[in-house]
């Protein structure tokens, strides 16, 4: 859940900045929230979700 929360606010963030930069229009960005939002309830889901889940873990184990 706190993975899931933190890749949610960061990409927000991320969204906001390329709108206010100019480099993406209000346009495509609702279409990419929209994306999103009905990826999520697809069957491909939980695949998506295994996938982050699995790049987050190996970020974690990385050590400086």
């Amino acid at each position: 859940m706190a993975i899931s929360l933190s890749v949610v606010l960061l990409l927000a963030v991320i969204l906001v900045v390329l709108i206010r930069g100019g480099s993406i229009k209000a346009g495509p960005a609702v279409v990419a929230v929209l994306f999103g939002f009905f990826l999520a309830s697809t069957d491909m889901a939980p695949s998506v979700n295994r996938f982050l889940n699995s790049i987050a873990d190996t970020i974690n184990q990385i050590s400086f």
